[in-house]
């Protein structure tokens, strides 16, 4: 199954059992955000990649220039341990991991989570790449993906789900970034870029392939 239809069929499973009231924030908040107009100053391909160093899960730091260093980077952003469609994703791209090495490319997400909380979720996916903390979303602004959860999603999240993001996150911004892909060549040009504003959704890792090949 691809990650595009176990995305689809996970939001039927998970919306299906919520009451309307809690979808409908939700779609009006991602139609929002959407609206905000955040796409147009998200990094797009041939923009130049920000450098970076950001604590691995065991704190040691890990630098966009060694990255790139020998090979291209396959850089991911998402939302937290939390999120069951992040956590799908990265499992779709653990069974990928392998044809991404044949190009050499090295994989790496990054969220805004303290390192306790990435360590989990490699623990129970038994992911073998580094996932980065990115405390604040700074790099994700960079590179054009930081928003802020306020107003009823706010709620929902802190009152009825019990997903308080600044016990996940370390800092009370309540900032997230939106989900997306970059590959990185060895000259720090974005090859590829996309990005999804509606989180339960997220591009089927085969498409990196086709780009690796290319570079």
């Amino acid at each position: 199954m691809k990650l595009s239809d176990a995305l689809a069929r996970l939001k039927d499973q998970i919306e299906g059992k919520m009451p309307s009231e809690f979808t409908s924030v939700m779609h009006q908040a991602t139609a929002d955000l959407i609206a905000s107009g955040i796409g147009e100053q998200i990094l797009k391909e041939g923009d130049k990649a920000p450098e970076f160093s950001l604590p691995n899960q065991d704190g040691k730091l890990v630098a966009l220039s060694e990255l790139i260093k020998d090979g291209p980077a396959v850089v991911t952003f998402y939302r937290g341990v939390w999120c069951p469609y992040c956590n799908t994703d990265l499992g779709y791209l653990k069974r990928y991991q392998k044809e991404l090495e044949k190009y050499n490319a090295k994989l790496i997400s990054i969220s805004p989570q303290i390192a306790e909380k990435n360590q989990e979720i490699i623990d129970r996916q038994r992911l073998d790449f580094d996932l980065l903390s990115d405390k604040g979303n700074d790099v994700a602004a960079e590179f054009g993906l930081r928003w802020t959860m306020e107003g009823a999603l706010k709620d929902l999240y802190d009152n009825t789900f019990n997903i308080h993001l600044p016990s996940y996150n370390g800092d009370d911004s309540w900032t997230l970034p939106v989900p997306a892909r970059f590959i990185i060549g060895t000259d720090g040009i974005i090859k590829y870029a996309e990005y999804s504003i509606d989180y339960t959704k997220r591009p089927d890792p085969e498409v990196l392939e086709g780009v690796l090949k290319t570079i």
